[in-house]
């Protein structure tokens, strides 16, 4: 429970099914928020909140302290990927070693049998009793993407209770039917560990003060248009903030990192078509590692829409767009569907013509 909507809702629908429920909520994050679109579910505000609705909906409830692990696992990810100009996503990191594995280790301790959380996805067996990862109904609020890595026997020890949901209204109107005091909270906009507060460049140069080594502002070619306080304050894709124009007046983007050299490349929108994305630490579903080409549809951004592609299953793994899409960015993720159901997702590791 992370004292937002969504977790407080999939409780009381747990409740409303005829499960036994237990609250839990985990303490990753010292700092708390002013702004409840900033508190995510790790300040120490949002564990108030998960408490107050525990106490509504009558069930116990338990604060795990996980700051440790998650300071040495996502934090210190965040920063050394931001460092190596790579731009991670922590709440994959946070999905893959916080969330997940550690609570369902611990299911015996609460004499539970499942883990649920209020994430928009939804979970299906197939014929032959194999379990795999599948979009929400609502497809605006669907986070599959962000759990890609949930798969094989972890599936039958998880609950999405709001995958059917028809969307977050519905969800909203049930919490306040019940009386839950977060039914209107807004939902967090940002990294959970960023203050809002000049955000996560910010955050990155008071906890990598190392990082912050100035370099060239360079095009394509290797003209030097200004320089930059850091490569961490950078991302591919990027266009506000770079301090720099092109001759004939068309906007620049980052188009490319390079840590070592503490050069950052701008270019047109047009050189941030790529096709191919390289994968890492690929995680499959029920498509088994080794095979032939896959037609699938991908996505590399949580909020862009599916689109067609071949997932090569050669080592590495290859993830080619049937047309080039914007800004394959090595850091974030990539996600493979057939229909709704996931069949791969790893990290990009670069991107190719």
């Amino acid at each position: 429970m992370s004292g937002g909507v969504d977790s407080s809702v999939a409780a009381g629908l747990l409740l409303r099914r005829g499960y036994d429920v237990v609250g839990v909520t985990l303490q990753i994050w010292h700092e708390s928020q002013t702004d409840p679109r900033h508190s995510g579910c790790c300040s120490l505000g949002a564990v108030e909140d998960a408490r107050r609705v525990a106490r509504e909906l009558g069930i116990a409830h338990y604060v795990l302290n996980y700051r440790d692990l998650f300071r040495s696992t996502v934090i210190e990810n965040f920063l050394e990927e931001y460092a190596q100009g790579r731009t991670p996503n922590p709440c994959v990191q946070c999905n893959r070693l916080i969330k997940f594995d550690p609570l369902l280790e611990r299911l015996p301790e609460f004499g539970a049998e499942a883990l649920a959380t209020g994430h928009y996805a939804r979970i299906r067996t197939t014929r032959s009793g194999e379990r795999a990862l599948m979009m929400a109904r609502c497809l605006q609020k669907d986070q599959s993407y962000v759990l890609f890595m949930l798969q094989g026997e972890r599936l039958g020890r998880l609950l999405f209770p709001l995958g059917q949901l028809r969307d977050k209204d519905e969800t909203r109107r049930l919490a306040a039917e019940w009386g839950l005091p977060v039914a209107h909270k807004p939902d967090s906009q940002e990294i959970c560990f960023v203050s809002e507060a000049g955000g996560y460049r910010e955050f990155l140069r008071r906890m990598r003060p190392d990082a912050l080594r100035e370099g060239e502002l360079v095009t394509r070619d290797g003209q030097t248009l200004g320089r930059h306080q850091g490569v961490v304050g950078f991302t591919i894709g990027q266009r506000r903030g770079l301090g720099v124009s092109s001759r004939d007046g068309r906007p620049l983007y980052v188009i490319g990192i390079e840590p070592r050299e503490g050069r950052v490349v701008v270019g047109s929108e047009s050189d941030l078509l790529r096709r191919t994305a390289v994968l890492a630490d690929v995680v499959w579903g029920l498509i088994p590692r080794e095979g032939g080409p896959l037609k699938v549809r991908a996505k590399i951004r949580s909020n862009m829409e599916p689109a067609p592609a071949v997932l090569h299953r050669e080592d590495p793994v290859r993830l080619v767009f049937d047309r080039p899409v914007k800004a394959i960015t090595p850091g974030q993720t990539a996600v493979a569907y057939i229909g709704r159901t996931v069949v791969a997702g790893g990290t990009i590791l670069s991107a190719e013509e």
